[in-house]
């Protein structure tokens, strides 16, 4: 997963209408319906089937880095409805709000300054970019080919002002990520 993937993400977790399951007993029942069986459970979560059983029943409790596991494996599967809903939403008419602080480096005319320096950027990027960056997500785009996306975003609304400004400017990057959030 890339910078960009863990911020869709994040962005999706905020989203959700209930808390997932707490205990380990309750999360690992919830794997369970999800992955049909606790062969399966065990494979995406790295331990034996038998462990699975004993987390089931609480007769064992789970390492620290496997309970990490576990919590992220239900947090990834927690409410897709939820999830694509709100995805939707954001693709039809809501766009989506990328806080950033990066390096961007563009292609500029000759005889300005095209010299990348880090900016912290608060932006609505419009909901055809939503639309773009969720379709490359789920056809498993590259962190660099999203990158792509949401900098050809920042380009238009904020480098050029939806093309009322710096008409000469032709390619942004982002290039080093400080941080990056996403809200839709």
């Amino acid at each position: 997963m890339g910078e960009i993937d863990d911020a869709i993400e994040r962005a999706d977790r905020e989203g959700f209408t209930r808390e997932p399951p707490k205990t380990l007993k309750g999360r690992i029942n919830y794997l369970l319906k999800q992955l049909g069986s606790a062969r399966a459970v065990a494979a995406e979560l790295g331990v034996t089937a038998d462990s699975v059983n004993r987390y089931r029943r609480g007769a064992r409790k789970a390492r620290a880095d496997v309970a990490a596991k576990i919590d992220d494996a239900v947090r990834q599967r927690w409410q897709p409805q939820v999830r694509k809903q709100r995805q939707r939403r954001a693709a039809a008419t809501g766009g989506i709000t990328v806080e950033t602080r990066a390096r961007f480096g563009y292609t500029a005319p000759v005889g300005t300054t095209d010299d990348g320096r880090f900016r912290r950027l608060t932006i609505h990027l419009p909901p055809p970019y939503a639309q773009r960056l969720f379709d490359a997500r789920d056809a498993g785009a590259s962190d660099q080919q999203m990158r792509g996306i949401i900098a050809e975003g920042l380009k238009d609304v904020y480098f050029q002002d939806s093309g009322s400004r710096a008409l000469g400017l032709s390619d942004v990057e982002i290039n080093d990520i400080d941080y990056l959030d996403l809200d839709y």
